[in-house]
């Protein structure tokens, strides 16, 4: 590559989003080493603690990064079904390969390093769907235009799920139905997932009666709604309060029979079916504690003794918010929560300038990919949501989460760099 090409990627990179990201990952470090230290505890550059291997997970994710950046712009429209292939592929082969971590079989040990190839699905998905709705001929008109997405949707999302045994990650690609929904899909599709899951979680908590007269208040209003537009769609209502009438009655089943014990559990304790304070809901009721703890401006760093003293399990992990609420207090949290808000806000508006749709849905799913894992994340360490193991971008400890992440940033910025290259 030339010199000059070098150049101008430099030049029209959005150095705005490249910043917030080194500070998201260094204050995420920072509060990783406070989260495990102790008075005796070795330095932040220690490579044998999970600080110091950190540093080294986001050094490589630097590295991978700018390599991201010399590829052609093409290549990754080019590349697209290819690498979806591959991917399904390493998917379906990681639950004989991979050893058993709290009952899920995702991870696949290179030597001293365990990698989850889930973490990378989601960025190969977004170029698959961005390569497929990117077309010119392609218009989202009816239900039948989302079949092809759906299904690009629906196979990595049951091989995670299913094989893999790891919900947290599989549930993640629902944030692509956010990028349906902007492309033109019908706002029915989300008011009807919302509603199926308000309907699961009526008949678990309550019973099967107060969902169905949900249901027939809800399908009553559009039936009378419609009542003068063309028949057949009086009748897909009325087929669709039947799918969810049956629906209701599958709700139980599901609950018993496909959920596992421990997912049961923490929708139970969610739900105040069960209290649960040193079992299902221990988690959480720490991480609370350990937030309140840090009051206004914090303990100070490493000085956090609810997360280091390890009453909060993984809080260097999943629960990496608590530390940040310990350690740093309200005005800590704030400004974590404001830098993610100017993040998501900076990549969408990335994503309204790009020239092509190719490059405009990829930037979409990738600011839906980190929205939903910053709502989901905080809502569970608040007891908002149930605990179903999401990483923070950027904060989290692990290796696969920050090539994962540091890969859906580093393709979308290379597409947007390309928007001067394709000009000429």
């Amino acid at each position: 590559m030339k010199m000059s090409r070098n150049g101008s990627i430099l030049t029209n990179l959005d150095w705005l989003t490249v910043l917030i990201f080194i500070a998201m990952s260094v204050f995420g470090w920072m509060n990783i080493y406070g989260a495990s230290y102790t008075f005796d505890s070795t330095g932040i550059f220690d490579f044998s603690t999970r600080a110091g291997k950190q540093f080294v997970w986001f050094v490589s994710a630097i590295v991978m990064g700018g390599i991201m950046l010399l590829i052609d712009y093409k290549s990754y429209d080019i590349l697209a079904y290819f690498l979806y292939g591959i991917m399904i592929a390493v998917l379906l082969v990681t639950p004989f390969l991979a050893h058993n971590v709290k009952g899920s079989y995702s991870w696949i040990s290179i030597g001293p390093v365990s990698i989850q190839p889930a973490e990378f699905a989601k960025c190969i998905t977004a170029l698959a769907l961005a390569k497929y709705m990117g077309r010119y001929e392609y218009k989202l008109r009816s239900w039948r235009d989302l079949v092809v997405p759906f299904v690009l949707l629906a196979v990595p999302m049951f091989i995670i799920m299913v094989l893999q045994r790891e919900t947290g990650s599989a549930l993640v690609f629902a944030a692509f139905l956010l990028v349906f929904y902007r492309q033109g899909m019908s706002g029915w599709v989300l008011w009807i997932g919302i509603l199926a899951i308000i309907v699961f979680l009526l008949v678990i908590r309550f019973s099967i009666w107060p969902a169905l007269i949900l249901l027939v208040i809800f399908f009553g209003v559009m039936i009378w709604r419609t009542w003068k537009i063309k028949r057949y769609y009086k009748w897909l209502l009325l087929l669709a309060f039947s799918l969810f009438v049956a629906y209701s009655f599958a709700c139980n089943l599901v609950f018993t029979k496909v959920l596992q014990p421990h997912q049961r559990t923490r929708i139970e304790v969610l739900l105040g079916m069960k209290d649960d304070p040193a079992g299902a809901g221990y988690n959480v009721t720490q991480a609370k504690i350990a937030i309140g703890s840090g009051r206004f401006l914090g303990k100070g760093w490493r000085h956090g003794t609810q997360s280091q003293l390890k009453y909060v399990p993984e809080q260097d992990t999943d629960f990496i918010f608590c530390t940040v609420g310990e350690e740093w207090g309200f005005v800590g949290t704030t400004c974590v929560l404001l830098l993610y808000l100017i993040f998501i806000l900076r990549l969408i508006q990335i994503a309204e300038r790009q020239r092509d749709t190719f490059s405009q849905i990829y930037c979409y799913s990738v600011a839906c990919i980190f929205l939903f894992h910053l709502t989901i994340n905080i809502g569970m360490v608040l007891g908002l949501l149930p605990v179903i193991g999401i990483p923070l971008p950027f904060f989290s400890y692990g290796g696969s989460s920050m090539w994962g992440f540091t890969l859906l940033l580093a393709i979308l910025l290379r597409l947007d760099a390309a928007r001067v290259e394709k000009l000429h």
